[in-house]
Order: structure tokens, then sequence, then C-alpha cells
């Protein structure tokens, strides 16, 4: 790709855009000032657990006061998620643990091309991750049908302009502005050096995936095509125990949850919570080997290499939740969680054996009974997984927007997503049917 350029993103504001090929480029404090820029009210101190499925303990990680987040539009199915004021995935200690281990950059397909927006005094004012990409994978928001239909008819769709956090569908704020006075003209800057960036190396497209409602509909008055899709997130309404949570499902899903947490266990599995600095190169390695087996069966090469699990365990320890399950002295399964202010994200599952309802207690159970020890709002799992469902976990929308430079394309793309987005709606109406709750659906009392 040609070198980044440098371009004027508002005359009267005196605002300058660039492009940094590294984020190593853009120092920390500045970044995280536009990403974060709420300072966590505390950080969790370190400390492993060993719970039982069936055991409820008092808190034992102190999660920066994030309990008074009520989940006030946890019970519409298809409101958009809620912000967290914290996000660990577009902090700077994320995204550089990505280019630092090569997992970004390189031969990869994800080149850094981040926009940085600065004051005419130097002052960075607004950011964006942003890639150039040569393939569509790592994504989550399946775009390979508008590229192959491109260049069957001669057309050329990359590279295109990735605006995301890499291998990583989880909602967040894309584009990260400094609050302050002329944020929104910053934000309108980010948008400008975009476009100018895809002209610039010739990309067919901007794709800024995995962000907020409100981001969406601002890009849809600067012209980007709008698409959504679904995922499943539990919302806490208030629970004080895991018991609280069964109590508001039907008799028949309570009984199938208890049944499913006690038979996980049944093989003599114990459940270890690590954080912090009870995190060791002995559990990445292990946790390494079940992320590996996992994902060659799933999908060929995993994404994430051995050292990514190691900076990003350096850079972030008091943000990462790591459940572990044990079985005669050496670990078998876990499943890797980051700590937003109010928010736990499920992000990566391996095991090396395998047993029934394990991937259940570890990936989802063990979340919901922390996020409810600890005051957190919501669970988001991850993408796709209809089985989450059953499970208490909620349809939920989730948004991206496309910038599409030409003209034919934008419009066959355009007529798509008018249908699509429909098609999703009544898919997320009648999958809320199927909720197992007392109040939803038909489940018995």
């Amino acid at each position: 790709m040609p070198q980044p350029m440098t371009t004027q993103a508002d005359d009267d504001a005196g605002l300058t855009v660039r492009v940094a090929p590294s984020i190593s480029a853009i120092v920390a404090a500045d970044w995280d000032a536009c990403a974060n820029p709420r300072p966590l009210a505390g950080t969790p101190y370190a400390r492993n657990e060993q719970t039982p499925a069936s055991d409820s303990p008092d808190s034992a990680f102190l999660i920066s006061g994030q309990a008074a987040c009520a989940a006030s539009d946890s019970g519409n199915v298809d409101s958009p998620p809620q912000q967290d004021p914290y996000n660990p995935f577009i902090s700077h200690a994320f995204l550089s643990s990505l280019e630092d281990s090569g997992a970004v950059g390189g031969r990869t397909g994800w080149t850094p091309l981040h926009l940085v927006v600065e004051g005419a005094d130097g002052t960075v004012r607004a950011v964006a991750p942003c890639y150039g990409k040569s393939h569509s994978l790592g994504e989550y928001v399946f775009d390979h049908g508008w590229a192959e239909a491109f260049e069957r008819a001669g057309g050329r769709y990359y590279p295109k302009l990735q605006v995301a956090v890499p291998f990583t569908p989880a909602t967040g704020r894309r584009l990260l502005v400094r609050p302050g006075p002329g944020a929104e003209t910053a934000r309108r800057g980010l948008v400008a050096g975009l476009r100018a960036l895809r002209r610039e190396i010739d990309a067919s497209s901007v794709h800024v995936t995995f962000l907020p409602q409100e981001e969406w509909h601002f890009l849809a008055e600067e012209g980007f095509l709008l698409r959504t899709d679904r995922q499943f997130h539990w919302a806490n309404e208030g629970y004080q125990t895991f018991e609280d949570f069964l109590a508001a499902l039907s008799a028949r899903k309570r009984k199938a949850i208890r049944r499913e947490r006690r038979d996980a266990l049944a093989a003599g599995i114990t459940v270890e919570l690590l954080t912090g600095s009870d995190l060791t190169e002995a559990h990445w390695d292990a946790f390494f080997a079940f992320y590996q087996d996992t994902g060659s069966r799933k999908w060929g090469r995993p994404y994430l290499p051995r050292a990514f699990f190691s900076l990003v365990g350096e850079r972030m320890a008091d943000r990462i939740l790591l459940v572990m399950a044990r079985r005669d002295g050496r670990y078998i399964a876990g499943a890797l969680n980051f700590i937003g202010e109010s928010t736990l994200y499920g992000r990566n599952w391996g095991a090396i054996e395998h047993h029934p309802f394990l991937h259940f207690e570890l990936c989802y159970y063990q979340a919901i009974d922390f996020a409810i020890r600890h005051g957190l709002a919501r669970v988001e799992a991850g993408a796709q997984g209809e089985h989450k469902l059953a499970r208490g976990y909620r349809p939920t929308l989730t948004y991206s927007a496309h910038d599409i430079a030409h003209p034919g394309l934008r419009r066959a793309v355009a007529d798509y997503l008018e249908r699509e987005r429909a098609a999703i709606a009544a898919e997320v109406e009648v999958l809320a049917e199927e909720l197992p709750y007392r109040h939803s659906g038909t489940g018995d009392a």
C-alpha cells in the first residue's frame, strides 16, 4: 500500500488528520484519552477462586464501582447494547498487544492505518483503529458475497479499510473522540480522513463494524450504508445470586441448567477464576493449547499467536478473567474473558478434554455468576450461538456501517441491506419468543 497521507480535516478548526502505520507511533495516553477518557473508579485485585458450580460465594473482586449500573433496557430484546464507560478492546494496551505479537501487521492481511486527528496545537483530538485489509477474515461481519460479486463484474474489492478491533466481535466505540469543545468537529474529521485515505490507497470501501447505535446513526447522516446483525447477551436484572437468576426462569429451564452445571463437573472437575497477578505464563501455556485445539478444529489456523496472551496478560491483567477447569491435577479447558466497567466480555474458549456441558459451564454459567457477584450489568458472549438463548442470553442487535465508492456496487449493497435489516428484525422477534424467562414466550412457571 502507498505511504499514509496527511490531510486537513477542517481548515476553520485547524484540524489535521494523519495516518499512523502502527499504534506504537501514538502515545498511549493520547490514544486512551480518546478511547477511554473516563478514569476507572478502581481496579480489581487478584485472587484465585475455586468455585464449584453450586456455590455463589461473596464478592472476591473489587470491580470499579459498576454495581450501580442498571440494565434499564435489558427487557427490550431489540435494544442496542449499552456502552461501557470503559471498554478494554479499544484501549492502547489491547490493540498494541495485537500488533506487537504479530497478530496483525506483516503478512496477516491486517495493515495498521490508524487515523489521528490533531488540533493546531498538536493535541490529539480523535483517533480510530483502522486497518487496510487484503481479505475479509477475522471480522465477523461477512462481506465475502459482496467481494465475489464485484470481482465477477470486473471490479477490485481489495484493499478495503476496516475500522474495527481485529478478531473481536464486541460492540464498542470506533470513532474515538476526546471529550471537550470541538468534539463533533473532530469526529467529522475522522470521517473525512477515512474517505481521504480510501482514495489515497485506492480502496473499494470503508467498513465500521460492531459500533454503538449512536455512531451508527451518525454515520448514516454522513452517507454510510447501514447493516444489522444479532448476538446473544445476558442482562443482569438486579440479581443478587445465581439462584435469583434461576428463579426468573421457567421451572423446566431451571431444572435443566442445574443438571447441566452438576453434570459438567461430575468427572471430578474443579473450576478456578484467575485475574491480575495470579495469571502466570503456565496458565497462558495451558490456555493456548486449548485455544489451538479448538481453533484448528473449527476454523483452521487460529488468529492469535502465543505471544499475544503474554503481552495482554502483562499489560492489562486486572481487566482479564480466565476461567480454568482442572481434572486430575492438570488444566483441561478454559475460557478467556475481559472485564469492562459494566460488562463482562467472553472471548475465547478451548479444551483438550471434552466433557458434557463443560463449555456451557465455563463460558456461560461462570460468566453469569461472576457478573452477578461483582455487580456487572451485562455479559456479552461473542458471536453466533443460538444455544445461548436457552441459557438466558437475549437476542440483541449489533450494528455496522459501510461506505462504498463504486456507485453500482453501492446501489446493489444498499438494496441487499434494506432486505437484510428487515429479516434480522423479524428473526430477533421470533427468537425473543423462545426466551426461557417465566414472563416471556411460552415458558411454564
